[in-house]
C-alpha cells in the first residue's frame, strides 16, 4: 500500500472518529446550572466545548482504527468474498 493511500485512509478514520467523539462529555446549560450564556444563545449549545480535547480523542480512535484496517489488510483476516451474503450472481445466457 502507499504511503499516500494510507495517509488518505487515516485522514478518513479520523474525520469519522471525529465526529463520533464529538458529543463526548459535552453539558447543557440546562445540565450545568440552567441559564442560557448569552442572548442568542440557544440552550441545546454546549458550554464546555473544547475542540483539542476532541482532536485528541479522535486521533487516538482513527489510530486504532487504522491498525485494525492495516492488520485486516496485511493478514486478508476480512476479504470481499466473505462479504458476499448473496453468493455469486447467476449468470444469463444472452443466445449469442
Amino acid at each position: 500500500m502507499n504511503w499516500t493511500s494510507m495517509v488518505a485512509i487515516y485522514l478518513l478514520f479520523w474525520v469519522m472518529s471525529a465526529f463520533l467523539v464529538l458529543p463526548v462529555g459535552l453539558r447543557t446549560p440546562d445540565e450545568v446550572d440552567g441559564h442560557v450564556i448569552g442572548k442568542g444563545h440557544a440552550t441545546s449549545a454546549p458550554v464546555n466545548f473544547r475542540p483539542l480535547l476532541v482532536a485528541r480523542r479522535a486521533t487516538v480512535v482513527a489510530a486504532v482504527l487504522f491498525v485494525l484496517y492495516y492488520a485486516n489488510y496485511a493478514n486478508q483476516w476480512i476479504t470481499v468474498d466473505d462479504l458476499n451474503l448473496f453468493g455469486t450472481p447467476p449468470v444469463k445466457d444472452l443466445g449469442y
